[in-house]
């Protein structure tokens, strides 16, 4: 199943156990999930104000189409 994600966060979370420091994925395109492989370089020219999708290949495209909510920073709530 094919899915659009937006994240906000560019860079990975450093999460240290035992005195070893290992770094978890934070923009979802690493291929070693759920540790980082330093993907997450090729989006720090990306726009924030915009959505993205990346191939195979971690070729970006813009996203064609207008996803209602995906592009707000606002939160979601359950009513």
């Amino acid at each position: 199943m094919a899915r659009l994600v937006k994240r906000f966060r560019g860079k990975p979370y450093a999460v240290t156990i035992g005195g070893e420091t290992k770094y978890i994925c934070g923009c979802g395109l690493s291929s070693t999930q759920p540790f980082c492989n330093g993907t997450h370089k090729i989006t720090q020219s990306e726009d924030p104000g915009k959505l993205y999708w990346y191939d195979a290949e971690q070729h970006r495209h813009d996203a064609a189409e207008d996803y209602a909510g995906i592009c707000s920073d606002e939160l979601t709530r359950d009513k």
